[in-house]
This record gives C-alpha cells, sequence and structure tokens, in this order.
C-alpha cells in the first residue's frame, strides 16, 4: 500500500526518534514477551459480552496458542436465538487468529462483544494463564464445565408479595424448597438432569435415573413443609 504524505509533512526536515525502544512486554505464559504480531500473542482467558437490548449475555472462553484460538467454549444465557448463534460461533472461532475472530460476524451481539472484551485482555496480556508455564492445555475449557460438561447455571426469582423461588442451582434443576415455621427457606431439593441423563443412557429407566440423580442440601428433613417453586 502506498503512502501518500501531504506537502507540510514533505517539507519538514527529518528529526530522529531518539526514544524507540519498543513495545512494552506483557506477561504470557510466564514468559515476557514484547508482541509486535498477531502470532506473538498467547492464553487463555474468560470474558462476558452482552446484547443491545440486554436481554441475554455471553460467556466466552478461549485458549489462544501462537495467535491462533485452538479452542473455545460459548455458553450463552437469557435469548433462546444466542443458543444457536453460539452453535455457529463454535465451528468459526477454533482456527482463526485473534485478529480474524475481532472482525468475524459472530452473528449475536452479545458473542462479538464478549470477543471484543476478550481481544482487550489477550491483547494486553490479562490472560488467566499469564503467569502459567506453556500456559493452559487445550481442553481445559470443558474443565470450567465440571464432569457432566454442563454450564454452571443459577436461576432464582422472588416478588415482594409472596417471596424468593430457588429455579436451578449449581447442583441442578430444583424440585422442592424447604420452609421452617416461619416461612423462610431452610434448604432445597434437587435433580441433577445432566447424571440423569448419563444413567439412562447407561440403562436405567427414567424412575430409578431420577432418584439416582436427585439430592438435596441444607435442612431438609427439618422442614416443616416443601413446596415446588414453580407452581406454590
Amino acid at each position: 500500500m502506498a503512502i501518500i504524505y501531504s506537502n507540510e509533512v514533505n517539507k519538514m526536515c527529518k528529526v530522529k526518534q531518539g526514544v524507540n525502544h519498543g513495545a512494552a512486554e506483557i506477561p504470557e505464559e510466564a514468559l515476557w514477551v514484547k508482541a509486535k504480531d498477531v502470532k506473538d500473542i498467547s492464553g487463555f482467558t474468560h470474558g462476558v459480552g452482552w446484547c443491545a437490548p440486554q436481554q441475554g449475555a455471553c460467556k466466552l472462553s478461549l485458549n489462544v496458542k501462537n495467535g491462533v484460538i485452538e479452542e473455545a467454549l460459548v455458553e450463552t444465557l437469557g435469548c433462546s436465538g444466542m443458543t444457536h448463534s453460539a452453535a455457529m460461533a463454535a465451528e468459526i472461532l477454533p482456527g482463526r487468529t485473534i485478529l480474524e475472530a475481532l472482525n468475524t460476524d459472530l452473528v449475536c451481539d452479545a458473542i462479538n462483544t464478549a470477543m471484543r472484551e476478550l481481544f482487550l485482555q489477550i491483547a494486553y496480556g490479562r490472560t488467566q494463564s499469564a503467569f502459567s508455564e506453556n500456559g493452559l492445555t487445550v481442553g481445559a475449557g470443558l474443565e470450567d464445565l465440571g464432569k457432566g460438561l454442563r454450564s454452571q447455571v443459577g436461576t432464582m426469582y422472588g416478588t415482594k408479595k409472596k417471596g424468593p423461588r430457588y429455579l436451578e442451582m449449581a447442583e441442578g434443576y430444583v424440585t422442592g424448597i424447604a420452609l421452617d415455621k416461619d416461612n423462610e427457606i431452610i434448604g432445597y431439593k434437587f435433580v441433577n438432569l445432566g447424571k440423569m441423563t448419563d444413567f439412562i443412557k447407561k440403562g436405567d429407566d427414567p424412575n430409578t435415573a431420577w432418584e439416582k440423580a436427585s439430592g438435596q442440601y441444607g435442612r431438609v428433613a427439618d422442614a416443616v413443609k416443601i413446596i415446588d417453586p414453580r407452581k406454590e
């Protein structure tokens, strides 16, 4: 690309740049790197993005090696259409450089925003693996999901008139809320739908799988009553 200078610049005499030490070093996988090109960037990090109407959010995790995205985890919340956009993003992102990914239409505003936020972390050496020797292995994104490979989701609802309702906890789908004599929550019962599905895949009938995947937390045994948070 030809560079065109204005007449004012062409008339100027040349003055040497005395201070020119190059880029500042940034921490990357336990190394201090002067990043000049995309291939100089490595790191594993997370970020959150949101759409324009702010009705949905995306948590994006990227594992970048030598400027190329080797691994991408896309988790979405609050918008049904985002799940389809996330499916496309999971196909699009791996194999692209972080610069390509930044300028690729990832369909959903929230995913695009998350990519922008991650780019800033990665380019400025603020990744989760900045001080981890050799960084994190490809596959580290799945470890965030735990053994069942499901996103950790919490869903709570409450009104002034009727109070709080626990709907989904890290352990799973809440099937009952335990109340004491004052109608205060002292525990909850749940079923882990991921484990239930795995039990069924291994041959258990649905009722057996439901029982094996069920559990409780708190003082459920002391409850005066247990209510269904979705109906009562």
